[in-house]
């Protein structure tokens, strides 16, 4: 039985929601191993425009399901790192094979072709936290909550990508007392300090991630991809040049589509463009 449901929109955009409410969403290995199979399919398709990640129920994730047994994890063909973890013997090997599927995982969603929208309905705590991070744009009912937990539970508040993501969204001050805390805090502080764009009423909320989704899938399939690609690449980028570099690059490349030229004559003739295929 999956436990990843896939909605497949006219418009291009996919809403996956974790079906595991009965665990508040937590991750297991089979779950994550599902995970990565679903996000290598979207990968290779290139009528999907963009992915909207949300829970079922009332939480959007718990991190890794703790209650999980070995024997719930079968998907070894998923990638070589579930094939490894299905393998192994040894406790450290194991921990760190199923450290490496989840965190691996959150590194696909980030390097995803397509913007990835969260539309966070409740508790993203611990690795729920680091899924939330490793999203492009993120939206927030009134009953979500956010932390990363770890440092409670005797190990580092860096974990999944969360040392990563989080000071480049709201800066490693506001990141430092966040992780050494380990505390739980709430939507509205979400948004005041711009980790999330907006919070909204819980019966709206999937319907404002999928209407910026359709926003943005209106555009030219590969300018969103390279827009995508080159603002992550200039957030790590050492220098203003470097970043020049990438973008004057990403722009003649665009450029050779003969997708600009077309636009412009739309915009003089009063018509939209149509965009071709990626």
């Amino acid at each position: 039985m999956s436990e990843l449901s896939i909605e497949y929109l006219p418009s291009g955009v996919v809403v996956m929601t974790i079906d595991r409410p009965h665990r508040r969403n937590a991750l297991d290995n089979q779950t994550v191993a599902e995970l990565h199979a679903v996000l290598d399919e979207l990968n290779g398709k290139p009528e999907i425009r963009a992915l909207v990640v949300t829970g079922a129920g009332a939480g959007f994730c718990a991190g890794a399901d703790l209650r999980a047994q070995p024997e719930d994890f079968t998907a070894t063909d998923a990638t070589p790192t579930a094939a490894l973890l299905g393998s192994v013997r040894s406790p450290v090997a194991q921990i760190f094979a199923a450290q490496e599927l989840m965190a691996s995982a959150f590194e696909k969603i980030h390097r995803l072709r397509q913007p990835v929208i969260a539309a966070v309905n409740g508790a993203a705590v611990g690795g729920g936290f680091a899924l939330a991070l490793a999203c492009d744009i993120r939206f927030a009912s009134p009953e979500a909550s956010f932390g990363a937990v770890f440092i409670r539970h005797g190990i580092s508040a860096c974990d999944m990508g969360t040392s990563y993501h989080l000071p480049r969204l709201v800066g490693a001050s506001r990141s430092a007392e966040l992780l050494l805390t380990g505390r739980v805090f709430d939507a509205q502080e979400a948004e005041r300090i711009g980790l999330v764009l907006e919070v909204t009423g819980s019966d709206d909320l999937l319907d404002r991630a999928v209407a910026k989704a359709e926003e943005i899938a209106r555009h030219s399939p590969l300018a969103v991809w390279m827009t995508k690609e080159t603002m992550w690449q200039t957030v790590d980028s050492p220098s203003l040049r470097h970043a020049l570099d990438i973008e004057n690059r990403t722009q003649v490349m665009c450029s050779a589509t003969g997708e600009l030229g077309a636009s412009f004559a739309a915009f003089r003739d009063g018509t939209d463009t149509t965009w071709g295929p990626l």
